[in-house]
C-alpha cells in the first residue's frame, strides 16, 4: 500500500515512519526543502525521532522524503497533518487548503484522504472536500473516500505514543470509514470510530478547550489565594485526595505548544462568525492564561521592591526554561519566552539556560551554557520557569538570593516562593 503523509513535523513524521514500519511503501512530503533534504540525510528534527529510527526505515526503502508533488502519484492513503495556525487571532487554513489542492491533482478512484490537522467541526466536510472534488473531478464517497483522525501526539511523552494512544476515527460514509478504520489499524493498537466527521472535529478541540479551561481556572485560583495568604499548591494536593469527580491541574506562567493557546480558539471564533454566538467560558479562559505572565512578571517585581528595595530594570535575573514543557524543545506559543520578553523590555538583565534549546532557535535570547563560570550566586532573582529535569534544585535552593517557582516544583523556603 502506498501511504502519503503530508507535512513532516511532530504529527506527520511519526505517522509516516510508524507506517513504513507496519509494512506500507510511504511518501513524506514535505514542501520545506531544507527540511526534507534533513530527513534524506537521516537527521531528524523532531524530539521524538530518533536519527537512527529514520536512518533504519530510510535504507529498508520504506520511506522517501520529497518536496516534489509528483511523487504523490498513485496514492492509496494519504494523510494531511499540516499545520493550522492562528492570523491576527483568528483561524488559518491556508495550509489544509494548499494540502487539499495538492492532493486533488493526483487523486485517483479508490483512494482515501484523512485529515489529521486540528480544525472547527464541518472543516473535512465543507473546505477539504470541494477541494478535493473541483481538482479531481471526482466525488467523494463515491468515487474516493474522506476521513478525519484527530491528530494525539504528545511531545515529549514517551508514556503515550502514536501507536498505543487511542485513535479516533471518522468517515463521511460508512464505506469511508472502514477504509480510515483499516489504515490507522494497521499502525495503533486502538481505533475508536465516531459517528460522524463533526463529531470527531469537535471531539479533538474539545480535549483541549477542556485543559485550557481549567488550567485557566487554577491559575486565577493561584492569583486568588496568594491574595488571602493562602498556599494553594497545598489545597490543590488536599483536593487530588478525593477519589472521584476531580481531576488534578496545576497552575503555572501560561499555557503554550500549538494545541492550548490556539485549538480553542479555532472553536469559539467558528461558532462565533459562522452562528453569532459567543462561546464565553472558552473566551475568559483565553483572557486568564494570556494575562499569566504578565501576573508572573508582577510577582517578581513586587518580591524584588519588597525583597532588596530594587526595581526590575537593570535587576540580573536567571530564567530557567523557555520551552512550553518539561523534557522537549517546543517553545512554540510558550509562555516562558513570553515571560522573558516582558522582563527584557522592562529594562532586566535576563540570561537564560535551557538544556534542549541551542541559540539558533531563538536567535534574540542568550542561552547560557551550564558550567560557563556563572554561578547562580551572581544573580539577583531567579525564574523556574519550565522544571526540565536537568535542573539541580537542591544546588538551586542552595545558592539562589531568591526563587520565583513557577511550576511549584520546590520546597518553600525563606527566600523561594511558589506561585
Amino acid at each position: 500500500m502506498h501511504i502519503c503523509v503530508l507535512g513532516q513535523g511532530y504529527v506527520g513524521l511519526p505517522l509516516a515512519l510508524q507506517a513504513a514500519e507496519a509494512g506500507s511503501i510511504v511518501t513524506g512530503y514535505e514542501p520545506d526543502r531544507n527540511r526534507c533534504e534533513r530527513l534524506a540525510a537521516g537527521s531528524s528534527y523532531i524530539e521524538d525521532i530518533d536519527s537512527t529510527r529514520l536512518q533504519d526505515v530510510l535504507r529498508s526503502g520504506a520511506y522517501t522524503p520529497t518536496s516534489d508533488p509528483k511523487d504523490l502519484k498513485g496514492f492509496d492513503v494519504a494523510v494531511i497533518t499540516v499545520p493550522t495556525p492562528l492570523t491576527d487571532r483568528a483561524p488559518d487554513l491556508s495550509c489544509v487548503r494548499e494540502a487539499g489542492r495538492t492532493l486533488a491533482r493526483w487523486l485517483e478512484p479508490g483512494a482515501t484522504v484523512v485529515l489529521e490537522s486540528t480544525t472547527h467541526p464541518g472543516t473535512t466536510r465543507d473546505v477539504l472536500v470541494p477541494l478535493l472534488e473541483e481538482g479531481s473531478g471526482l466525488i467523494a464517497g463515491r468515487d474516493f473516500h474522506v476521513g478525519f483522525s484527530p491528530e494525539r501526539i504528545d511531545p515529549g511523552n514517551t508514556l503515550w505514543r502514536l501507536e498505543n494512544t487511542p485513535k479516533i476515527v471518522a468517515g463521511l460514509t460508512e464505506a469511508c470509514l472502514r477504509r480510515v478504520k483499516a489504515f490507522y489499524d494497521s499502525v495503533t493498537d486502538v481505533t475508536v470510530p465516531a459517528s460522524g466527521l463533526e463529531e470527531a472535529e469537535l471531539a479533538k478541540v474539545f480535549e483541549n478547550t477542556y485543559r485550557h479551561v481549567n488550567i485557566a481556572l487554577v491559575n486565577e485560583l493561584s492569583r486568588m489565594a496568594h491574595t488571602l495568604g493562602v498556599d494553594v499548591w497545598h489545597t490543590l494536593e488536599l483536593a487530588a485526595t478525593k477519589p472521584f469527580g476531580f481531576t488534578k491541574f496545576l497552575p503555572g506562567p501560561g499555557v503554550g505548544g500549538h494545541c492550548l493557546p490556539i485549538d480553542p480558539v479555532y472553536l469559539s471564533h467558528h461558532v462565533k462568525t459562522q452562528h453569532g454566538q459567543t462561546f464565553r467560558l472558552v473566551e475568559l479562559a483565553q483572557d486568564i492564561n494570556e494575562s499569566q505572565p504578565d501576573y508572573v512578571v508582577r510577582r517578581l517585581q513586587d518580591a524584588l521592591s519588597r525583597r532588596f528595595r530594587r526595581s526590575v530594570h537593570g535587576a540580573r535575573i536567571l530564567a530557567l526554561g523557555a520551552a512550553y514543557k518539561p523534557g522537549t524543545s517546543d517553545a512554540r506559543q510558550s509562555p516562558a519566552i513570553q515571560v522573558i520578553d516582558r522582563l527584557r523590555a522592562m529594562g532586566a538583565d535576563v540570561t537564560v539556560v535551557d538544556p534542549y534549546l541551542t541559540e539558533g532557535g531563538r536567535r534574540d535570547i542568550p542561552f547560557a551554557a551550564a558550567g560557563n563560570g556563572t554561578s547562580v550566586a551572581d544573580f539577583d532573582a531567579v525564574l523556574l520557569l519550565t522544571q526540565h529535569g536537568e535542573f539541580d534544585l537542591t544546588q538551586l535552593a542552595a545558592e539562589a538570593a531568591y526563587v520565583l517557582d513557577t511550576r511549584g516544583v520546590m520546597t518553600r523556603a525563606q527566600h523561594i516562593e511558589r506561585l
